[in-house]
């Protein structure tokens, strides 16, 4: 929808920032010459996104970017979606077992020709991608992961499951997409992109490494923990 993508536009070129008002129902019809209706339908869906926050009697406004995942705590992205009230969903782009090259050998510490699982996963928010996974399985530690359908459920529901996690390790770093993540997470040419690289054990063996890609613009990763004294 045009009303959606040009606010999306002003968002990511800083012309709305967070908390600054949008265009209001009666701008937008005058705009883009469209029905009051059409107006506020695109407004509660940016709402229903997370996008925009609208206050009663005042107008939209840009929402303030939402934490996405922690740094120490695990969570499920599916729940954390849901739990901001908000419908998710999960586009599978592949899930394959493949045997170790070198390269791969080297990610999770085993032998040449060891079996894998590779899975690429866009995770989405209502209808926006928020999350591009792509993930290295044991296969010995996870036998059945290349059968899962994860569009119904998530890697990290079926790994805490099957291998419980006893150490983990995270890394994050800004990085500029290529066009293929550009194109899976939506993203103008030159924006940047938040990359978490988490590596998880269990019963003494190093069972998944994952690249968790997110739009730099929009979401940050954070952590909270107490210190003993």
């Amino acid at each position: 929808m045009a009303i959606k993508d040009s606010i999306f536009e002003d968002i990511r070129e800083g012309r709305l920032k967070p908390g600054d008002q949008t265009p209001s129902e009666a701008e937008l019809v005058e705009t883009f010459k469209v029905s009051r209706m059409t107006a506020n339908r695109a407004l509660r869906e940016l709402q229903s996104a997370g996008v925009v926050v609208r206050r009663a009697g005042r107008g939209s406004f840009v929402a303030e970017p939402r934490p996405i995942g922690q740094l120490i705590e695990i969570r499920n992205i599916a729940e954390e979606v849901r739990g901001r009230g908000h419908a998710y969903r999960a586009r599978v782009i592949y899930n394959i077992e493949i045997r170790a090259d070198a390269e791969r050998a080297a990610l999770l510490e085993v032998g040449l020709g060891t079996r894998l699982f590779h899975s690429l996963i866009v995770h989405h928010e209502t209808e926006f991608p928020i999350q591009v996974e792509e993930r290295f399985v044991l296969a010995s530690a996870a036998p059945r992961y290349g059968e899962r359908d994860f569009s119904a459920s998530t890697p990290n529901e079926y790994l805490t499951r099957v291998a419980p996690l006893e150490r983990v390790e995270h890394r994050v770093c800004a990085a500029m997409p290529d066009t293929a993540m550009r194109t899976m997470l939506g993203l103008a040419e030159g924006e940047p992109v938040l990359m978490m690289t988490r590596r998880t054990w269990s019963r003494g063996r190093l069972v998944s490494h994952a690249w968790l890609t997110h739009p730099g613009n929009r979401f940050e990763l954070s952590a909270a923990f107490s210190v003993g004294t």
